[in-house]
């Protein structure tokens, strides 16, 4: 084999004679030369003149199996864009002039048909390298033609068909200098421009290639490999992740430690073609392309592209995960729609969603995704619902991602139906609700959790909670007469739901509990048992008065071990017991039951300890169980508000009323009752109560003397909180009314005068209200005179005129109040004065009028009264001359004639003034 010319290695001399030879003899030949050049310049290789650069830089160092570095700087109107790697062979020469032919059997691009890219900048090219260098020049095949005498095509002369040797070696430090003299019209500042922001793509779509150096701005590319089986690409301060696939590499940015989804992008193949996709990572895949490197063959294997993608979304963290997957939308071209479809069957197929609670990733079809989904949530329906995935990954942001995967979804409904028959513990339904309770944002979420399984207190479990309702308070107990929630279930959830509430008072009063009591079979003692555990536990939580009577029939054993009525029963050791008949109807409670439960819960449902009170409100009519209780309503005027009575009265042995009043003051909710005049309590002791004999409303407190003397003060040491149950100061029955009369009739009562004129003035006022029964009161045959005599009716006169006391002696006359002096007189059955004294004026007096009266005035202005009305006469002495009852001339200081004239000496006008003139009003 001959050895090449040192000054022309690569022989390009006979290159250039054949291509001239072939030309000259077709000149249809050269026309398609030149036609072909042109159209890959104009079209398939337009602006890729760095790419086409930089994928022969890469397989220079492929093939050197060095780390490619490529740069470029611009000399005047020079580009230079130098490599290390392989130096130019003699394959390579050929294959570039060559034009439709490639030396290559390996990377990307080896000086193949790619270069054409540089004539689309450059009439004159020069390659040097360390093992030659060759230049092109359109104005050197211009001459070649024109020697030949081969006229040049009209679409312009062929620049990379004929090589000349050129003697330049490349820059110092590069193994290959390609030199490009810029066309008129290019501006190479703009042109580096262009090719520094094409740099970055090219440093991440060939490996080889390191770094990239253009104008002085030099980018390197640094990968690491990470834990999660992706590579970390880092090109100045821009970084990315990226995963291998078995014929494609998938890259996405990665911005703060968070992978941000690519918008939108073209297939590489390595480099960009113009083949659009809208997948959310970069795809650098080793795919058949056309010539040109712009479009894919037809038939190339896209679906094969995807497998590995999977794993490259498993190897992400966790929550990015559904960031990376294609969501529905139209496809930017064909290769996209089976490139996105590829993709989606390839993450349908293969686990890489991350589960609630840890463990391994899901396959898609057998995740499943709650809208809301918290960590709480999740663990509690770790074992009910599974393949949860992350809460973060539930929310409406990767709603679409996971749907175009296959995710199940589930909805609060759907929830409610899984839960359907699942058995677990109180404490665990509370956590749940819990859990959920974030969900319910409104009405529609909390319709479809309507049918949710809640679960009770006697342990059964329902479905929904607008059947069931919650206790406030209420304790741990079994009620099967009521859907009451579990109390370590009970969430205020499950009011939003529709579940009602309920209070302890509410229990007590529910009808099917007071059924309950009443049906209970008294042969069942672990079902009275199990019913007074619920009612004396409930009681023990509400006051006393908000216990029904009705409870009162809870049976409950007695010191014997017979179930007995709590309301028949008195606690060991009860003060109440000490004051009651013998034959009482009461047992005591068993000890052993006391011990057991709240003294006040048992006194509430009527075990007995003191005296019971009962309490009723709005009452309508006297049955309440109370003795005498019809007599009592008989007196009232209207129904009361409420009714507050102590119960049993009727069952206090009568020499025992001390202590027992002394119980009754004692406790407060008895002594309340006693504090309310008009009520059953206190009218019951006033008419049937007694002490040393004496009915307790025949005495009085000891500092009430109003009927000091008639009736006794009240012996017991707390008279004083007995007031209302002992005699009132006025008269308020026909009982108190006959007492009094008695008992001014008694010659051994010695009541003051004052005392004796209350009384009577009492009596005619209860007489004209209607009070009394006339027709039961027994009148005495004698009465109480206003001197404290005794006197016979007969003989007795009720004072009707104030100016007949003058004249009506004292032990005859009978006082009590004037405007009633009539209905007393009719009450006694006595006379009236006026009906029986009369008496005539003798002597001479003085006509007059009040105002003229010094005296007169002066007695009015003192008394604060008006002067009197009418005709006056003052006399020096006044004498009466009376006549029927009482005979005889007597002085009087005043008196009023039959025509209505007072008559009055100077010292009577004041006692006139006094009783004829009312107060004035204050």
């Amino acid at each position: 084999m001959p050895r090449p010319d040192p000054a022309d290695p690569f022989g390009t001399a006979a290159l250039r004679e054949g291509t001239l030879l072939a030309w000259a003899s077709s000149p249809t030949r050269l026309r398609e030369d030149a036609a072909t050049e042109a159209d890959l310049v104009r079209a398939g290789y337009r602006d890729r003149v760095l790419t086409e650069l930089a994928q022969n830089a890469a397989d220079a160092a492929a093939r050197a199996g060095v780390p490619g570095a490529l740069c470029l700087w611009r000399d005047g109107d020079d580009l230079h864009v130098a490599n290390t790697g392989a130096p130019l062979d003699e394959a390579g020469v050929q294959a570039l002039t060559a034009l439709r032919a490639s030396s290559k059997t390996g990377g990307v691009g080896r000086f193949g048909v790619g270069f054409t890219a540089a004539a689309a900048v450059s009439e004159d090219i020069e390659i040097r390298s360390r093992s030659g260098s060759i230049r092109f020049s359109a104005a050197h095949t211009r001459d070649a033609l024109a020697d030949r005498g081969v006229p040049a095509p009209e679409s312009g002369i062929p620049v990379l068909r004929l090589a000349w040797p050129a003697s330049m070696p490349p820059a110092p430090g590069w193994d290959t200098e390609v030199v490009l003299r810029l066309r008129p019209g290019i501006d190479a500042e703009t042109l580096l421009d262009g090719f520094a922001a094409e740099a970055v793509d090219l440093l991440l779509e060939l490996p080889a290639l390191a770094a990239v150096t253009v104008g002085g701005r030099e980018l390197t590319r640094t990968c690491t490999e990470a834990e999660s089986g992706l590579r970390v690409v880092a090109v100045g301060e821009r970084t990315w992740w990226e995963y291998a696939g078995p014929h494609a590499r998938w890259l996405v940015p990665v911005v703060d430690g968070v992978a941000v989804p690519v918008p939108q992008d073209v297939l590489r193949a390595p480099t960009r073609s113009d083949e659009e996709l809208s997948l959310p990572a970069l795809v650098i895949a080793d795919v058949p392309m056309q010539p040109d490197r712009r479009r894919l063959l037809p038939g190339a294997p896209v679906a094969g592209l995807a497998r590995g993608y999977a794993g490259f979304v498993a190897a992400l963290p966790p929550r990015q995960r559904p960031s990376m997957v294609p969501v529905p939308g139209f496809a930017r071209s064909e290769v996209d729609a089976l490139l996105r479809e590829a993709v989606l069957q390839e993450l349908r197929a293969h686990p890489w969603l991350p589960p609630a609670g840890g463990g391994d990733d899901l396959v898609p079809d057998r995740a499943t995704a709650l809208t809301g989904l918290t960590d709480e949530l999740a663990a509690v329906l770790a074992d009910v619902v599974p393949g949860l995935i992350r809460p973060d990954l539930c929310g409406p942001r990767y709603a679409a991602a996971l749907g175009a995967v296959d995710v199940h979804r589930l909805g609060p409904a759907r929830i409610a139906e899984l839960l359907a028959g699942v058995e677990r513990e109180p404490a665990w339904w509370y956590r749940l609700y819990e859990a959920l309770t974030p969900l319910v944002v409104d009405s529609v979420v909390a319709e479809e959790l309507a049918a949710i399984p809640v679960p009770l207190s006697d342990g059964r479990t329902v479905t929904g909670p607008r059947t069931a309702v919650l206790g406030t308070d209420v304790g741990h107990l079994r009620m099967p007469w009521v859907r009451l929630v579990h109390p370590d279930a009970a969430h205020p959830l499950l009011t939003r739901l529709g579940a009602g509430t309920v209070t302890a008072v509410d229990l007590l009063a529910d009808p099917a509990l007071l059924a309950a009591v009443e049906d209970v079979d008294v042969d069942d003692h672990e079902a009275t048992a199990e019913l007074a555990e619920v009612v004396l536990r409930l009681a023990a939580q509400v006051p006393a008065e908000a216990v029904p009577r009705e409870l009162g029939a809870l049976l409950l054993p007695d010191a014997d071990g017979e179930l007995v009525p709590a309301d028949e029963l008195l606690l060991p050791g009860a003060p109440l017991a000490d004051v009651l008949v013998e034959d009482a109807p009461f047992a005591t409670l068993d000890p052993q039951v006391a011990e057991q439960y709240d003294a006040e819960a048992l006194r509430a449902v009527g075990v007995g300890w003191g005296f019971t009170v009962l309490r009723a409100e709005l009452p309508t009519g006297p049955d309440h169980d109370l003795p005498d209780e019809e007599r009592w309503w008989g007196t009232l005027d209207e129904d009361p508000e409420s009714l507050v009575a102590v119960r049993d009265l009727d069952l206090v042995d009568d020499a025992r009323w001390d202590r027992a009043l002394s119980l009754l003051v004692a406790e407060p909710g008895t002594a309340a009752a006693l504090g309310d005049r008009r009520g059953y309590t206190a009218w019951w002791l006033r008419t049937y109560a007694s002490l040393g004999g004496r009915t307790l409303g025949h005495l009085r407190a000891p500092d009430d003397e109003a009927f000091a003397g008639l009736l006794d003060p009240c012996p017991h040491p707390d008279a004083d909180r007995l007031r209302p149950c002992l005699a009132a100061t006025g008269v308020e029955s026909t009982e108190t009314a006959a007492l009094l009369l008695d008992r001014l009739a008694d010659p051994d009562r010695t009541p003051a005068p004052a005392v004796t004129a209350r009384a009577h003035a009492a009596l005619a006022a209860a007489s004209a209200a209607g009070m009394l029964d006339l027709d039961a009161l027994h009148l005495p045959d004698a009465v109480r005179s206003l001197a404290g005599s005794i006197v016979d009716a007969a003989d007795a006169l009720v004072l009707d005129r104030p100016w007949l006391a003058a004249v009506v002696p004292a032990d005859r006359l009978v006082l009590g109040a004037l405007p009633t002096a009539a209905v007393l007189a009719d009450l006694l059955d006595v006379a009236l004065a006026s009906a029986e004294v009369s008496g005539h004026v003798t002597g001479p007096g003085r006509a007059t009028g009040w105002r003229n009266e010094p005296a007169a005035v002066l007695a009015a202005a003192v008394a604060q009264r008006p002067l009197p009305r009418g005709p006056l006469v003052v006399h020096e002495r006044l004498t009466v001359r009376c006549s029927g009852a009482v005979t005889g001339e007597r002085d009087v200081s005043w008196w009023v004639d039959e025509s209505g004239t007072t008559h009055c000496t100077g010292p009577g006008l004041a006692a006139a003034v006094a009783a004829l003139s009312p107060p004035e009003p204050r």
